[in-house]
């Protein structure tokens, strides 16, 4: 099976079977260019209080800001960016409802409208290659993991069968999946350690046969980048291609584009368009995708916090 369709099914398969937060094609890195296939976010005590507050994203920079639930402050106090950053991520956080604005003397005052919470607790980052025999790059990926500890947990989804030689090339702090696509049944084959998520961690930027490049990533860097991550997962989810224009595409009960006349789950970014044999021009099927995921996840698509601001936001303008 191709690595986009065993993706999607096992995002299926975990969003049923486990009350926590997926999102797909994450960076999680702090000074490299590292993307994680699958992003697990266990929600921690306080998920309620995030849930309430937005379904989107809330910008980092704003989260890291100098702007508080009290008083009022003057934007450019707050900030330790460029004055056109700060305005951009002052729009998106009034946007999404973190932030509010009120202007005194024609200067731009902004407060946060509730306490950023702790909301998550566990971050599980799942690398999938369904064909164990065509590995590419996976030892220096999952090396890169384990070195710089971002998540707390690294795991390895597979459709292969796994020999002692494939268990000796991954890291043994990483945990092994082995998942049907068709069925999805999941053996858990090795419990994934916890990494040393509080401590610094080591990035390895470029390894080669000769030498391995890398960088010290601080124990503060590491924290933001977590919370980063799990903010990118919580507003962007994990259904984000888009479903093709074509009488053919007949979307499963999750979602999935999967299409009859190929008889698999399809890529439709790449795959689908008047270039397939079986393309017929049509409107593409309606699926709401945040009722998908409102239903079969804790995420929550119309917050209370969303209303407030809704309600109110013509008093900050």
């Amino acid at each position: 099976m191709q690595e986009f369709a065993f993706e999607l099914a096992l995002c299926a398969h975990l969003e049923t079977s486990e009350q926590a937060v997926l999102g797909r094609q994450l960076g999680t890195q702090v000074h490299g260019r590292r993307v994680m296939d699958v992003v697990r976010i266990e929600p921690g005590p306080a998920f309620d209080e995030r849930t309430a507050i937005t379904p989107e994203s809330i910008p980092s920079l704003a989260i890291e800001s100098d702007v508080g639930p009290g008083t009022a402050r003057y934007w450019k106090d707050a900030f330790d960016c460029h004055p056109d950053t700060a305005e951009q991520v002052i729009e998106r956080a009034v946007d999404v409802g973190f932030f509010e604005r009120e202007r005194r003397n024609s200067r731009t005052y902004v407060r946060q409208t509730t306490r950023y919470p702790d909301w998550f607790d566990t971050v599980v980052g799942i690398e999938n290659k369904p064909d164990l025999g065509r590995p590419g790059d996976l030892e220096t990926q999952l090396l890169t993991d384990v070195a710089l500890s971002l998540v707390d947990k690294i795991v390895l989804a597979t459709e292969s069968y796994v020999t002692g030689a494939h268990r000796n090339r991954i890291p043994p702090e990483v945990g092994i999946w082995r998942f049907d696509p068709e069925t999805g049944d999941r053996e858990i084959l090795r419990e994934a350690d916890q990494l040393p998520v509080d401590e610094a961690g080591i990035e390895i930027l470029d390894r080669s046969s000769a030498r391995t490049e890398i960088r010290v990533a601080s124990a503060g860097a590491i924290e933001r980048a977590r919370r980063r991550v799990a903010e990118r997962a919580y507003g962007k989810g994990w259904r984000t291609y888009d479903l093709p224009d074509c009488e053919q595409m007949a979307p499963d009960d999750a979602g999935l584009p999967y299409c009859p006349w190929k008889g698999e789950t399809v890529r439709p970014a790449t795959e689908c368009g008047p270039d397939c044999g079986g393309y017929c021009s049509g409107d593409a099927p309606s699926v709401d995708f945040d009722a998908l995921r409102a239903q079969r996840s804790p995420w929550e698509p119309d917050p209370a916090g969303r209303k407030r601001r809704q309600s109110g936001l013509d008093s900050f303008l």
